[in-house]
């Protein structure tokens, strides 16, 4: 928005200074008609400027818009226009933009305002919803093993790993990616000092394996929030984090979450 403010303020202050050298003497001296042949100029070259950048702008929101389908967009008014522009022999050849081009080029900002405008509000409604889902790592670290069909690391044989294991040193923070309201935190049979948490449309993550838990049933936790220590707790081989996303009750990749 500042800088479509900036681009008007800009065409006002160079129409009010062409008027100015426009209405000086009928009969100006050589310099002044070069002075005003060097304001239209640069007049007419920040006007191509801007009407280029507006049409970058477009473009960018088309991109941006299409995602969500062909009705989410705002509809604005149709600026097109076509044809050669010939000078008139009677008009010379430095001139500077007509009215008819000033008023499609304020049309245009002020359309592109709205489009901006709708948008900010987009970006507010999409910014609440991607701050309830599990988006980031509850820990930094190497994926010692990834989500679905695995080798059992105690049997041998093929298993199914409804999540993935974070490398992470022993005692090393573990942070809620999405708030949420913590539904077991206690001892689990396979996963050790274990954690669960609640989130929005039917949505639960699973953190095992740990060492220290550092909430309770019941609580309320925020996103990035502490909710325990990563350790070796449980049926586990060496220090790590079992992450896991639970949608309706079934596993899901947790990679397919994250964008951190």
């Amino acid at each position: 928005m500042k800088k479509l403010s900036r681009a008007v303020d800009e065409v006002a202050t160079a129409s009010k200074r062409l008027l100015d050298l426009l209405v000086t003497s009928a009969q100006p001296k050589d310099r002044e008609v070069e002075a005003q042949r060097a304001t239209i100029a640069g007049f007419n070259r920040r006007v191509a400027e801007l009407q280029g950048e507006i049409a970058n702008w477009q473009e960018l929101h088309a991109r941006i818009w299409e995602p969500f389908g062909p009705d989410a967009a705002p509809r604005g008014r149709s600026t097109g226009i076509g044809g050669a522009r010939t000078t008139p022999p009677d008009r010379p050849a430095e001139r500077a933009a007509s009215s008819d081009d000033l008023g499609r080029l304020a049309e245009a900002i002020l359309e592109e305002g709205e489009s901006l405008r709708a948008l900010e509000r987009l970006i507010s409604r999409a910014g609440k919803a991607l701050a309830s889902l599990p988006s980031r790592w509850p820990v930094r670290g190497v994926v010692n093993s990834e989500f679905g069909g695995r080798q059992s690391p105690w049997t041998k044989s093929g298993e199914f790993h409804g999540g993935i294991d974070i490398a992470a040193d022993r005692g090393t923070p573990v942070l809620a990616p999405a708030a949420g309201i913590v539904s077991f935190a206690g001892t689990h049979a396979e996963y050790g000092l274990t954690v669960i948490i609640e989130h929005d449309q039917d949505l639960r993550t699973i953190y095992g394996h740990l060492s220290q838990v550092t909430v309770t049933s019941g609580q309320a936790i925020a996103r990035g929030g502490e909710l325990g220590l990563t350790g070796n707790s449980g049926r586990s081989s060496g220090p790590h984090l079992h992450y896991e996303i639970m949608v309706n009750g079934r596993p899901v990749n947790p990679r397919a979450y994250f964008w951190d």
